[in-house]
């Protein structure tokens, strides 16, 4: 199960990596559950939920379910 869907507006965790966006808000537009993680593209994430996000300006990035949050935290 995954902890955010498609379309939701998430927020990348304050404590995440800098090239991540900090405090940005974002909107899922992908979600690739931990079980269907193929491929060496997500070696680079640990085990669990990776996403997709857009940020407003229009650039989007995959990042672990880990790095996002919903504006309440």
């Amino acid at each position: 199960m995954t902890k955010f869907n498609y379309d939701d507006i998430v927020y990348v965790r304050l404590d995440a990596q800098q090239k991540l966006r900090p405090g940005e808000r974002a909107w899922v537009v992908g979600v690739t559950p931990e079980n269907l993680r193929i491929g060496s593209h997500y070696d680079q994430f640990p085990a669990g939920n990776v996403y997709t996000i857009e940020y407003e300006d229009g650039e989007s990035i995959d990042i672990h379910e880990s790095d996002l949050e919903f504006k309440d935290g």
